[in-house]
């Protein structure tokens, strides 16, 4: 099952959703697609859209997923990375109305940077990039912050 994440943000992002549907009509996805759309309104018979899911669902869904292809968004992409599974993340861009800022761009591209997800820059990606999740291993995701609480730990205890 592909598990594609589209986040809160209040703005559509349905150029990820077109792709996804052309890819499903074209034969090329021929697996069980469910959307967590947010704001993105979006008709079709082809996938399981559901706006918001539940935390326990949400996270059932992230574990029984093949795949996750996502938004830019941190929480989406640390959640797939944490639990091994290839992300292919794609950006929502304000030249396309899907957000306030470029700041995903950013995100994408550092999560890309060290070994962590795809990264595609336009859904047109999206073919390749299901194709190179197939063997796509994510390096291991280690938090910052144990790393912050190990560091007061030791402060602390030859305070």
């Amino acid at each position: 099952m592909i598990f594609v994440v589209l986040g809160t943000h209040e703005l559509p992002f349905t150029r990820l959703l077109d792709e996804m549907q052309r890819l499903i009509d074209d034969g090329i996805v021929t697996e069980d697609v469910v959307v967590q759309s947010g704001h993105t309104n979006y008709s079709t018979s082809s996938m399981n859209l559901t706006p918001f899911l539940q935390f326990d669902e949400m996270e059932r869904t992230f574990d029984e997923a093949r795949v996750i292809v996502s938004h830019g968004g941190t929480g989406s992409i640390i959640t797939g990375v944490k639990k091994e599974k290839p992300v292919i993340a794609v950006p929502r861009l304000s030249a396309h109305g899907e957000h306030n800022d470029d700041h995903q761009t950013e995100i994408v591209e550092q999560f890309q940077s060290t070994g962590h997800i795809i990264a595609i820059d336009h859904p047109t990606g999206l073919e390749q990039a299901l194709e190179e999740a197939r063997t796509f291993e994510p390096a291991p995701f280690v938090s910052g912050r144990d790393h912050i609480l190990g560091i007061l730990r030791e402060f602390i205890n030859r305070v």
